[in-house]
C-alpha cells in the first residue's frame, strides 16, 4: 500500500499537478485565439508575442513595485502589477488593429490577408518585447514560493517520495477558474456579450439588429489581449520570462484551439488541458513509478525526449485535423 501511495505522489508531483497548472495556462491562451477567430474570423498568430508583451509590463511594474519596497505579502508582486500590464497589452493590441487589421477590414480581404499581417505583426512585437527586456531568461516572482514543500510533506505522511506544491500553480488555477467564470458571465449575461456572440454566428445579421461593429471589435481585443496578459503573466510567474519562448508556445495554444473546437470557449478550455496533459505525460520517464508498482525497468521508460514535447501537439494537431476538423465541441470549420 505505501508504495502504491508513494506512485501516486510521484505522477501527481511531476505530472498531474504540472498538467493542471500547464492547462490552465493554455487554456486562457486558447481562449484569446477562439475569440479572435469566431468573432473577427481568421487566426491570430501575433497572440503569442501579445502574451509575452503583456507579460513584459507586468515585470517592468513589477520590478518598479520592489525597487519602492512594495509588495504583495506572500502573494506574488506581480498579481498587483497585472491590471497595469493589462492597460499595456490592450493599448499595443488596439493600435495594431487601427494601424493595421482596420484597413483590411475595411476592404473585406479574404482571412488569409489578416493571418499574414498578423504574422507581420507577431514579428514586430517579438522585436519590441526583445528591444526593451532583453532576450534572456527574467524572474520575476517573489512571495512565498510553496503552499506544501516535498519535506513537509514526507514528515506529515513518512512516505519516501515529497509532494511540492508550488504557489505559482495554485494561483494559476484559481486566477484561471475566475478568470473564465467572469468570461462566460460576459459573454452569456451582458448585452455586449450577447451582441459579440450576435456577430461571431452571422455578422449581416447582427448589423441589421442595429449592433455596432466597432464597439464589438473593440472589446474583442480588450478581452483577447487581457487573457493574453493574464496567461503570459501565469506562464511567466510559474516557469520563467523568455520571449522566445511565448513564439514556441503559439503551436499547443493553437492545437488547443484547434483541439476543442476553435471558436468555441468551452472547447477551448478543454483543447489546452488535453494538449497540457499529453506534453506532460507522453515525455516523463516513468522508471520510477514502474518501480514503486514492482516493475524493475533498465530503461527509462521514456517514450519521448522532453526536447520534442512540441511535436506531441503538432501530432495531435494533425490527428484531429484529419478524424475531426470541427474539434471535440463542434467549433468552426477550419
Amino acid at each position: 500500500m505505501t508504495d502504491l501511495l508513494n506512485a501516486l505522489v510521484l505522477l501527481s508531483n511531476f505530472v498531474l499537478i504540472p498538467g493542471l497548472a500547464y492547462g490552465a495556462q493554455l487554456a486562457l491562451g486558447a481562449l484569446g485565439v477562439t475569440l479572435i477567430y469566431a468573432v473577427l474570423r481568421f487566426s491570430n498568430f501575433a497572440h503569442g508575442d501579445t502574451m509575452a508583451f503583456g507579460a513584459m509590463c507586468v515585470i517592468l511594474v513589477t520590478w518598479g513595485l520592489q525597487g519602492l519596497g512594495v509588495s504583495a505579502g506572500p502573494l506574488p508582486t506581480a498579481l498587483l502589477a497585472l491590471p497595469i500590464g493589462i492597460l499595456g497589452a490592450v493599448a499595443l493590441a488596439l493600435t495594431f488593429d487601427r494601424t493595421v487589421y482596420r484597413f483590411y477590414r475595411k476592404q473585406r480581404a479574404a482571412p488569409v490577408v489578416f493571418v499574414i499581417a498578423s504574422v507581420g505583426v507577431m514579428f514586430m512585437t517579438n522585436g519590441i518585447v526583445r528591444l526593451i527586456i532583453g532576450p534572456d531568461d527574467q524572474r520575476f516572482a517573489d512571495g512565498e514560493r510553496f503552499e506544501i514543500s516535498a519535506r513537509e510533506f514526507r514528515e506529515m505522511t513518512g512516505l519516501a517520495e515529497g509532494l511540492a506544491l508550488r504557489a505559482t500553480q495554485v494561483i494559476t488555477v484559481v486566477v484561471a477558474i475566475v478568470v473564465v467564470i467572469a468570461l462566460f458571465h460576459f459573454l452569456n449575461r451582458t448585452r455586449m456579450g450577447k451582441a459579440m456572440r450576435a456577430y461571431s454566428d452571422n455578422e449581416d445579421l447582427a448589423l441589421l439588429s442595429g449592433i455596432n461593429p466597432d464597439r464589438v471589435v473593440l472589446y474583442t481585443w480588450i478581452i483577447a489581449a487581457t487573457l493574453a496578459t493574464i496567461a503570459g503573466t501565469l506562464y511567466g510567474l510559474d516557469k520563467s520570462f523568455k520571449p522566445f519562448t511565448y513564439f514556441q508556445l503559439l503551436l499547443p495554444i493553437f492545437a488547443a484551439a484547434i483541439v476543442g473546437g476553435i471558436g468555441n470557449p468551452v472547447g477551448a478550455i478543454a483543447g489546452g488541458f488535453v494538449i497540457a496533459f499529453s506534453e506532460v505525460t507522453v515525455p516523463y520517464a516513468y522508471k520510477k513509478f514502474a518501480g514503486y508498482l514492482g516493475w524493475e525497468a533498465d530503461s527509462l521508460l521514456q517514450l519521448l525526449s522532453t526536447d520534442y514535447k512540441f511535436a506531441v501537439s503538432f501530432l495531435i494537431l494533425v490527428v484531429v485535423l484529419l478524424v475531426r476538423p470541427t474539434g471535440i465541441f463542434r467549433g468552426k470549420v477550419i
